[in-house]
């Protein structure tokens, strides 16, 4: 009952004046780290990451193509194992000597090591250039964040990462009343439509289609959990208070020219009722993300416990 994360910080020094997309540096940053790990990782007559005989290892396949062994069928889309988190980059433009950071939160713990390449790919596209413009950066240093997601060590690649572990069980103790942060814009779906509101039902249903996805394609296995008596449990769960606002953004496709939304609401709301076995999803769900597009950035979520009395 649990799901294993490996939590890294990049902290970068820029060379160049450097500046991001403000609708999404964390896809920014997704697309030119896929791009150098391709480049690094693929045979030269590698025909696609999907017919390629070594997909299984291979880094580039595992973390942008991802195709699990155990997908269910209809499944044609898995979600990426990993989430890019640029909280603090936006649209301000990085001088030149500035430092900065971004997390990466990798949920394919399973050997080969997939840090490593990552790290390679990451100091060769910094080098040669970030962003809009293309502004340089050089790599100063990368930690593996605790539970709390401060840094913990630093990454050396002749030692094994430390995993970080999160617990799914519920809690032994009472608790009746919580509040959510939604700290990134936050999209729920229900029936194929955007939710209107942060309904806890809908919250739980999405939250448990993303963890148990993550845990059953890139780690220990389905959980052992009736999730169907979950989320009935979940509809008598109240949102008693709501301050939420919506987030509008959008990116264009450099490569379809497609433009896609980013947006969602951000902002608190606070539930009661008998939550001891939701809480842990709901702080797993800060490394995860929940809702659409969680894999740059979107989704993520802080949880208080307000109240832990019966």
């Amino acid at each position: 009952m649990d799901l294993k994360v490996l939590p890294l910080r990049f902290t970068l020094r820029t060379i160049d004046p450097l500046r991001f997309p403000p609708s999404g540096p964390a896809n920014a940053l997704r697309g030119m780290l896929g791009l150098a790990l391709r480049a690094a990782a693929c045979i030269p007559d590698c025909p696609s990451p999907a017919l390629c005989p070594q997909r299984r290892t291979c880094p580039y396949a595992r973390l942008f193509e991802p195709l699990p062994q155990n997908l269910p069928p209809g499944f044609r889309n898995p979600p990426r194992p990993y989430v890019i988190r640029t909280l603090e980059l936006g649209s301000r433009t990085l001088q030149p000597g500035e430092p900065w950071s971004f997390d990466l939160y990798l949920f394919d713990t399973r050997p080969p090591d997939l840090a490593g390449p990552l790290l390679a790919s990451l100091r060769a596209v910094s080098q040669e250039g970030l962003g809009l413009g293309r502004g340089r950066a050089e790599l100063i240093r990368v930690e593996v964040l605790d539970c709390g997601a401060q840094p913990a060590h630093a990454l050396e690649t002749a030692v094994e990462p430390r995993i970080l572990t999160l617990p799914l069980e519920p809690l032994r103790g009472p608790v009746r009343r919580i509040r959510v942060r939604y700290v990134t814009p936050t999209e729920l779906k229900q029936a194929g439509q955007i939710a209107p509101e942060a309904d806890f039902s809908v919250l739980f249903a999405r939250l448990r289609d993303r963890v148990s996805t993550l845990r059953t394609l890139y780690g220990d296995g389905p959980l052992p959990v009736d999730f169907h008596a979950m989320g009935l449990r979940a509809t008598a769960i109240r949102l008693v208070r709501s301050d939420l606002a919506a987030v509008r953004a959008s990116r264009r496709s450099s490569r379809t020219g497609q433009v896609h939304p980013l947006g969602g609401f951000t902002g608190e709301a606070e539930y009661e009722g008998d939550l001891g076995e939701f809480l842990p999803f709901l702080r797993a769900g800060w490394w995860t993300g929940v809702g659409r597009q969680t894999v740059w950035g979107k989704g993520a979520i802080e949880t208080e416990v307000l109240d832990p009395r019966p």
